[in-house]
């Protein structure tokens, strides 16, 4: 299957979603809003599953170490708001969980497989430029590490 989607040092792609914030709250967050912030854009295939439990928990109790390189982390999937307001009101996620519901954005970023959304994560500079891209090929058993995440954001 063909790349698409930004690589590194092209622009990432705007755009709008709505969300939950990590008090659980409804919002809307859009990516050009966050210039002059570094940013880690985890795509992941779906709220509750355990792969996805897994990863989302390991950057919870990693959290200091995007705090420590001062960076925001999100977490984009195409599950609904309600799914995410359960997800992060079970395991109190501290960075806010996007809905990509038609998949616009998963396809701009290139991260649509033959299963629907494949597990991927983006670091994007202050500038809005992609620094790091990591996709899976199929959906993605295994998610990159908040550590192998730090050193992509201190190589900004």
């Amino acid at each position: 299957m063909a790349t698409t989607g930004p690589e590194v040092g092209d622009p990432a792609p705007d755009f709008t979603l709505d969300g939950v914030g990590a008090d659980g709250a409804p919002m809307r967050w859009q990516l050009s809003e966050q210039r002059g912030r570094k940013l880690v854009l985890a795509f992941y295939p779906g709220d509750f599953t355990p792969g996805c439990t897994r990863q989302l928990c390991s950057y919870r109790d990693n959290f200091e170490e995007f705090e420590g390189v001062d960076a925001t982390i999100v977490g984009i999937s195409p599950q609904s708001v309600e799914s995410h307001e359960r997800f992060v009101a079970k395991h109190g996620f501290p960075f806010p969980l996007l809905t990509d519901a038609d998949k616009a954005v998963g396809t701009a970023y290139g991260i649509i497989g033959p299963l629907g959304y494949r597990r991927s994560v983006f670091v994007v500079d202050g500038d809005g430029v992609v620094r790091y891209r990591h996709v899976a090929a199929l959906i993605g058993v295994t998610h990159k590490s908040a550590a192998t995440l730090k050193k992509a954001l201190e190589a900004i």
